[in-house]
Order: C-alpha cells, then structure tokens, then sequence
C-alpha cells in the first residue's frame, strides 16, 4: 500500500468510525461539539508553566473513547501526524526562555522546555479530542449541528465541501501515481521538473473534477445549504452530557489538582 492509499485508508477508517451505536454516538451533535469547545478552551487557558495542570486533561480523551468504542490507541497515533507542525509552534521557546525552573536528577530544566513540552501536550490534548468529535459524529453531522447551532451556512458548507476535496484530491493522485509507475519500467528517481509537473496536473484534474461535481450538485437542486434526512432531537441526556463535561472541565482548570494527588 503507497502512502497515499494508506492515506485514503485513514479517512475511510474515520468515517467508519462514526456509523457506531454507542452512548457517545447517540448523543446529539451540538452537545458533542459544545463539549469540544469547551475541552479546547479549558486546555488552552491553562499557564504553560503549568505542566501538571495540563496532563490531567488527558484523561477526558481516554474517557471519550470509551465511551464510545473507539480505540485511543488508534486517536493517538492519528494526532502524532500533526505533531511536526504543533512543535513548530514551541520550537522557540527553549532559544528565549533559558531561566532555570525544574531540577530532575541532577539534570537542570529551563522553563523554555517546559513551556515547548507544555504546547505539544495541548496540540495533542485538541486534535484528539477533535478526532473523537469526528470518529464518533461523522464530519456531515458535525457541518449539520455546527449550522443548526447558527453558523452561517456559507462557512459550514464551505468546510464540508474542503473536507470532501479532500478525498477528490487524493483519488485523483493515486490514480496518476499508478499511471506514473506502469510508464516509469522500474525507474524510482525523479527529478523537480517531472514533481513539478505532476502537481500541476493534479491540480488541473481535481479542479475539472470538482466542477463536474458542483454542476451535478446544481442539477440536483443544490442551493448552498446542508440538508439531512435524519432529524436529530435534544434529549435531556445531552443536556447531561454537556453540564457534567462543563463542570468537570471546570474543576480541573480551577483546582489544582497537583495538590490533592
């Protein structure tokens, strides 16, 4: 399997994920992307000296997928893959911050690489807990509840539309990756011209692709707006579900949690 078809793979396997029955799945979606936001907010306002305070939020993942039959083994080698770019963020931290702030065996530690540890810790914390939003609700439900909740329609469709480019993308790279390999007799190197070219092709054959796709929308009576067969209802359990997510978020932000373990 090449990268890219392993790639395809695990977008497959993220909506795969969705169409489960459990607790986590049944719940509605508005009450599931509320809970997300106020994961991310909660992680997000915690100082970055403050190690501790930031690993106890990695319990809420574990618990979610649970709760939904998702494997987190399978989340967590999913969020890995946005790891370069989240340590781009922090890779400056320990050039600037040099005061010394922990002393373990012997070894000194500036407050730089705490705070660089302490920004991986909260990429990972945010993408995983959006991977279990997606694996557990389906991305189509989570552009239908984010709409229902009042989000312009033009931003929801638009980011349906990019994440079904997605696979539009990938199928038309795949399929000029085989050609490319029953033309080339064995040859495995390739100079920037002929990758030059390839991107090049590729963004002309997605773009005549996804304008077929947009004029076949059209003639199905299209008109910008996300529609669902499926009516899903507030239920007193996502009321549950989002008060007792807020308050335990809650008391893992105010409290400090160091000092009770």
């Amino acid at each position: 399997m090449t990268a890219l078809e392993k790639a395809l793979s695990e977008f497959n396997e993220v909506e795969h994920a969705s169409r489960g029955g459990s607790l986590l799945h049944r719940l509605d979606a508005r009450g599931k992307t509320i809970v997300t936001l106020i994961y991310i907010i909660a992680v997000l306002s915690v100082s970055l000296d403050a190690f501790q305070g930031i690993v106890i939020f990695w319990i809420f993942p574990i618990i979610a997928c649970a709760m939904g039959g998702i494997s987190y083994g399978e989340v967590f080698r999913k969020s890995l893959y946005t790891l370069p770019f989240i340590a781009f963020i922090g890779i400056f931290n320990p050039v600037f911050q040099r005061e010394p702030m922990l002393v373990a065996g012997g070894v000194t530690i500036s407050k730089g690489w705490v705070e660089f540890v302490s920004i991986l810790l909260r990429g990972l914390l945010s993408v995983q807990i959006v991977l279990v939003l997606i694996m557990s609700t389906g991305f189509y439900r989570v552009c239908r509840g984010l709409s229902r909740m009042g989000v312009p329609s033009v931003f929801t469709t638009q980011l349906l539309l990019v994440y079904r480019y997605i696979y539009v993308l990938v199928e038309e790279a795949i399929d000029m990756d085989r050609a490319r390999k029953s033309r080339s007799y064995g040859r495995k190197g390739y100079g920037f011209g002929m990758w030059g070219t390839f991107v090049g092709q590729l963004l002309i054959r997605t773009v005549a692709r996804a304008q077929r796709i947009h004029l076949a929308m059209l003639s199905r009576g299209f008109t910008g707006e996300l529609h669902s067969l499926v009516k899903s209802r507030w239920r007193m359990r996502d009321t549950v579900f989002v008060a007792v997510s807020a308050m335990l978020f809650a008391a893992c932000r105010l409290i400090d949690m160091s000092v009770i373990f």
